[in-house]
């Protein structure tokens, strides 16, 4: 294996991937820098099962070590929604701000620990032999009465974190790789990926 490939398109999940995998002493290319172009249909129930699915799809067109990830909002009290179909939720052309609207709007009438809510990510590595590892990171928090901060996207301007006093688009791309789900998620792998790779 003389590179990693990460499932992706998106350049802002590139440079967290990089800085966190840094020390595996491999290249890791986007599906861009990778020339792939292939769309690949997430249809399973978990986190794990949709990153699984992306990882081995583009393992098998490459024969490459492929890392993949899931990640979506867990809201407690709306039975965990919108949950693995996070960006889908409300339909996929449907700007943020409305989808965090209606979340906010959802929760009306609770407070404090009623508004528990935490992101979760998922990662699967897909080797060419056909072996496939996850990990899981979560971050929790509470769901916000408002949107706040310039610095995330998605669900972060409504993700509070009680710890900090700060919303999730509140925080310096730095302390956010140290607490976010994608950060702990990827960080496991790694410790995962490090062991496997020393021994070949």
């Amino acid at each position: 294996m003389d590179k990693i490939i990460f499932a992706t398109g998106n350049e802002g999940k590139m440079k967290e991937v990089r800085m966190i995998l840094a020390d595996l002493g491999l290249p890791v290319l986007s599906l861009k820098e990778a020339g792939i172009d292939a769309d690949v249909e997430e249809n399973g129930t978990t986190f794990e099962e949709n990153a699984a699915i992306k990882a081995k799809a583009i393992a098998k067109l490459t024969g490459q070590l492929v890392l993949a990830d899931d990640s979506g909002l867990e809201v407690d009290a709306l039975n965990k929604e919108p949950g693995i179909y996070s960006a889908r939720y409300m339909g996929h052309d449907t700007s943020y701000r409305i989808k965090n609207q209606s979340i906010i709007d959802r929760l009306e009438g609770k407070s404090g620990p009623e508004r528990s809510a935490r992101f979760v990510c998922a990662i699967a590595a897909a080797f060419p032999d056909g072996r496939v590892l996850t990990t899981r990171g979560t971050m929790e928090g509470r769901i916000g009465y408002e949107e706040r901060g310039e610095n995330g996207f998605g669900y972060d301007p409504i993700f509070y974190l009680p710890d900090y006093g700060r919303y999730s688009a509140e925080l310096s791309l730095e302390t956010k790789n140290q607490l976010s789900h994608r950060g702990k998620a990827l960080r496991l792998m790694k410790e995962r990926l490090h062991e496997i790779l020393d021994r070949q």
